[in-house]
């Protein structure tokens, strides 16, 4: 029987490994352009580099430093862009123009706005406007709160002369404060276009990026176990883990084979729950047996996602009795909830 399993498994491999390695291959292959607008110091600059955890855009607390459009790039990810603009209110009459072609092309555009300054100026609305006549992928990023008063009201503000279509992120790059909010907007806008893996390899911090992917795959293994349609196999489910292991294995630049996907796959449904009960949660027993699926199903994928995460994090090998016991503790969650 446990023969069977396995070779079940390895025929479902056999259709969506290559798939799935092909399809986060071409994902890394795609340009990624995020555009960073706003007047003169309002600390673009920095917050890229605190956004990448490290100096690749340069500052300066001069205004008018940045006197064109170029690009940041990353080393061995030179395709994501990160375009630092010249402040719109900057002396060059050319350079606002130039800011604006690259408008239309960004995948996300980080509008910046001084907390400390006067906050939405006419000139700024009437630049935003603009903007968002060519890109509606707008992130505002309220900068520099560490040096400002009743941000609530700020934002407040901001959203009432923006009829609150965009997210308003309110930050300090001198502090740090909130940027993790802020990479996690710009992965959910990136996450629609398929290029949030592209985003998240060029982090140092890559764990909340993880941990998003593995709760996704989660949510998503306890609908395939719950449904009561009749006839599924391993298949749907094999496919989702196969895509979680693989963009985990991307992010962290850790090699994988079929093989080792299969085996993290086959032990750690053998060691949690048993092969007789994952085929039973993958038939989708009618009645309480589909929830009891659903459970088995999110439960295992979490316990997997994680264990490897944890492994690839402290660059051990998978601890699979690690994996059974995190598996029984998310069950019984699961469960209560």
């Amino acid at each position: 029987m446990v023969k069977e399993f396995e070779d079940e498994v390895m025929r479902a491999m056999d259709k969506v490994f290559e798939d799935e390695m092909k399809k986060v291959s071409d994902t890394l292959e795609q340009d990624l352009l995020i555009s960073l607008i706003g007047e003169v110091n309002a600390g673009k600059s920095t917050t890229v580099n605190k956004i990448i955890g490290e100096d690749i855009a340069s500052t300066n607390p001069m205004p008018g430093e940045t006197v064109s459009v170029d690009p940041y790039n990353i080393r061995g990810l030179e395709n994501i862009k990160f375009m630092d603009t010249p402040g719109l209110n900057d002396p060059n009459d050319e350079n606002p123009k130039k800011t604006l072609e690259f408008v239309q092309q960004s995948d996300v555009v980080l509008f910046f706005l001084n907390a400390a300054g006067t906050v939405f100026s006419d000139s700024e609305k009437q630049k935003f406007s603009e903007i968002e006549k060519h890109n509606k992928d707008i992130l505002i990023v309220l900068n520099k709160i560490d040096a400002a008063e009743d941000i609530p009201s700020i934002i407040k503000f901001i959203k009432g002369h923006t009829k609150n279509k965009y997210k308003v992120i309110p930050v300090s790059s001198k502090t740090g404060e909130n940027l993790d909010l802020l990479k996690k907007e710009i992965l959910l806008l990136l996450e629609k276009k398929g290029k949030d893996l592209l985003f998240a390899k060029s982090m140092k911090e890559k764990s909340s990026a993880a941990t998003r992917w593995i709760v996704g795959a989660g949510v998503s293994a306890g609908i395939i176990g719950a449904s009561p349609i009749p006839g599924s196999d391993v298949l749907p489910l094999t496919t989702l883990q196969v895509g979680l292991i693989v963009k985990l294995s991307n992010l962290y630049d850790k090699p994988l084979t079929k093989k080792a996907a299969k085996d993290m796959i086959v032990i750690t449904a053998t060691q949690t729950i048993g092969h007789t009960l994952y085929r039973q949660a993958l038939k989708f027993v009618p009645g309480a047996g589909s929830v009891i699926g659903g459970t088995v199903a999110s439960s295992m994928t979490l316990a997997l996602g994680y264990g490897v995460k944890y492994a690839y994090e402290n660059n051990i090998a998978i601890d699979y009795e690690m994996i059974g016991s995190l598996y029984e503790k998310l069950k019984k969650r699961e469960k209560n909830a």
